[in-house]
């Protein structure tokens, strides 16, 4: 189904009774046909945080919580992100017998229009830490060039070790990453986690990819799996892991990990910025 179709940008009126069939899917595959080809773009995960969930216990009480919903990358569609807000909301008075009947339905509903296994994992709502990144962040860097679109031009490798054999294991992050919604146009910030193995990249470089985004119109999982295979195709590392932990927007947060080796998938984290 064509975005367009969606509620993404429209006047919306919340649901109060259940209604799975808001859910909105989005094929991945017309985004993935330039890089269909790189290694790894269909393998990780994407991790979702619902902060505004709720429903009736069997006694007809609200219950609140935290969830995070796991979608794997190999789903034929990704769920667009206002319908997921409001297919949520549409279960805040529905009752349901326990915790475990609400997850399930979840699970299924997402599932069904994913077109693969979805997971939903709740959490109290003091439960979900807040986490430190981890790693070099490149931010005060200064790049020798930037643009204000996408342009893996930009990336290179550290020219003082082109005729050098070893390789280099690095974690880099960047705060900088700011994309638009490609429907509203509303801008989507987020930091973006690079771990690297191969010939050392140019840091400066990298930075001035990340910030080309700053005006480029497209989806959380898109930019991630564009980030993903430009690196890869024009640095050529051996291994390679890009997970973006992006700012909440109306009660949901979207973090979209890609990686060349399932060892190196990480453990989802929440960021003081989320």
């Amino acid at each position: 189904m064509s975005v367009e179709h969606s509620l993404l940008g429209k006047d919306t009126n919340y649901p109060t009774e259940y209604q799975p069939d808001i859910l909105f899917p989005i094929s991945r595959e017309q985004a993935r046909e330039k890089y269909s080809h790189v290694e790894g773009i269909r393998q990780g995960k994407d991790w979702w945080h619902v902060f505004e969930i709720s429903w009736l216990n069997a006694q007809g009480i609200p219950q609140v919580a935290i969830g995070r919903i796991t979608l794997p990358a190999t789903s034929e569609n990704l769920i667009e992100s206002k319908s997921l807000k409001l297919y949520f909301n549409s279960m805040n008075f529905t009752q349901f017998d326990s915790k475990d009947a609400f997850i399930a339905t979840v699970e299924k509903d997402l599932s069904a229009a994913a077109k693969a296994p979805v997971s939903l994992d709740l959490y109290q709502v003091d439960d979900l830490a807040i986490s430190q990144p981890k790693g070099l962040c490149i931010d005060n860097l200064q790049p020798e060039r930037l643009e204000n679109h996408p342009d893996s031009s930009l990336l290179k490798l550290d020219d003082s070790t082109l005729n050098d054999e070893n390789q280099v294991e690095v974690e880099l992050y960047s705060h900088l990453l700011r994309s638009n919604c490609p429907v509203t146009g509303q801008p989507d910030w987020g930091t973006v986690f690079i771990r690297y193995q191969g010939k050392k990249p140019c840091y400066q470089s990298i930075l001035a990819y990340i910030i080309s985004y700053r005006q480029h119109n497209g989806f959380h999982e898109q930019c991630v799996e564009q980030i993903y295979a430009d690196i890869w195709q024009i640095l050529q590392p051996e291994k390679l892991m890009v997970y973006a932990t992006y700012t909440r927007r109306g009660g949901l947060d979207i973090n979209p990990c890609r990686v060349s080796d399932l060892a190196w998938m990480p453990q989802p984290i929440r960021l003081a910025r989320q």
